[in-house]
């Protein structure tokens, strides 16, 4: 009897270790360190940083009670190789599932940044450096300079070459930049994003975007996506309502198809920076292949990076027997017939 009350007592002291043992590791993995506390904490997990270090830089800051519990949780949900490097809003009031949850989904802090439909390279780099993101140039050495012929350059570095992970920019010359195919949008940056990760983004959207049925449509009129972007960055800059656009494109083609040059002053401001305004006799001489008042055909690339209405108007656009067309201060789009009603406009609105 004595030997079967020892056994029976030394099988409840283990029992009730183990409930202990039980509830300590549920306390310390389930129940947050402070449950009722509102304050935010930012926790940055750093590039290499492993499981360890990680846990102890939580339990320094006040957000978890225990490293120990804390790993054990990683390696038992087997995601101590997922822990991504980044900023992160935590609180004490969160348990360790929760937090090793953010950890391994990455969902860090994030800024917006909005691309405008119509910005071309300059303005993108800008706009990054004016938020302290980058430098200009850091755009540029990347998606490349606006304007700028690569095959006739040797002293810039060339842009990257994306078109492994993008068979959209195959077909497109290497000669030129990205412009073009950057997709106007709102993008959820992290921090540490570099140039490189959001152009990434950018191009992504764009194959989104840019749907298959668009480029069905594309092929059977026997164009290439290339040309039809250069098409729906002209329309971008210079007309705004998409039933106008569509016309213009209309005239633009048939200008191509018979031979007449574009004569486009939205692909010269691109080139030199000023508007249709500021134009003079001079520049309309200047010699380069976004002149189109120099040159037939279309520019050697794209001038801006244009919204999927006005790659719609490129694609879908609309025969009409206009053959010129004007955009007021107002932005009305006024179209001729002939060149003489195209003056009178002009000498109407233009004033």
């Amino acid at each position: 009897m004595r030997k079967s009350s020892k056994k029976r007592a030394i099988v409840l002291i283990i029992v009730g270790v183990l409930i202990l043992v039980g509830v300590w590791i549920g306390q310390g993995i389930y129940l947050p360190y402070q449950p009722y506390s509102e304050d935010q904490i930012v926790f940055n997990v750093e590039k290499g940083q492993g499981l360890r270090e990680i846990s102890a830089n939580l339990k320094k800051a006040g957000i978890i009670k225990s490293e120990i519990l804390s790993n054990l949780f990683v390696l038992v949900r087997g995601v101590q190789g997922k822990l991504q490097a980044g900023k992160y809003v935590l609180t004490a009031a969160m348990n360790v599932p929760e937090i090793i949850n953010k950890l391994s989904t990455g969902d860090t802090i994030k800024e917006e940044i909005t691309i405008i439909e119509g910005w071309n390279l300059r303005d993108i780099a800008w706009y990054f450096e004016n938020r302290g993101m980058f430098q200009a140039e850091e755009l540029f050495e990347v998606a490349g300079f606006p304007a700028i012929d690569y095959s006739k350059i040797q002293d810039l570095p060339q842009p990257k070459d994306f078109s492994d992970e993008f068979d959209f920019l195959k077909e497109r010359p290497n000669k030129v930049s990205l412009e073009g195919y950057l997709f106007p949008d709102t993008y959820e940056i992290i921090p540490e994003a570099t140039v490189e990760d959001i152009l990434r983004k950018m191009l992504q959207n764009f194959n989104e975007k840019v749907i298959p049925e668009l480029r069905e449509e594309i092929a059977s009129q026997g164009k290439t996506l290339f040309e039809v972007i250069i098409m729906a960055s002209i329309l971008e800059k210079e007309v705004k309502i998409y039933e106008d656009r569509q016309i213009t494109a209309g005239i633009l083609w048939k200008r191509l198809r018979m031979g007449w040059p574009l004569q486009v002053d939205a692909t010269l401001t691109y080139l030199i920076g000023k508007t249709s305004e500021e134009l003079t006799k001079e520049d309309l001489r200047i010699d380069s292949l976004y002149n189109t008042y120099q040159y037939y055909g279309l520019p050697a690339g794209p001038i801006a990076n244009p919204g999927i209405e006005s790659i719609r108007a490129a694609i879908y656009y609309e025969e009409s027997p206009y053959w010129f067309y004007l955009t007021t201060s107002e932005g009305e789009a006024i179209f001729s017939k002939t060149l003489e009603e195209h003056n009178i406009a002009r000498f109407n609105y233009l004033k």
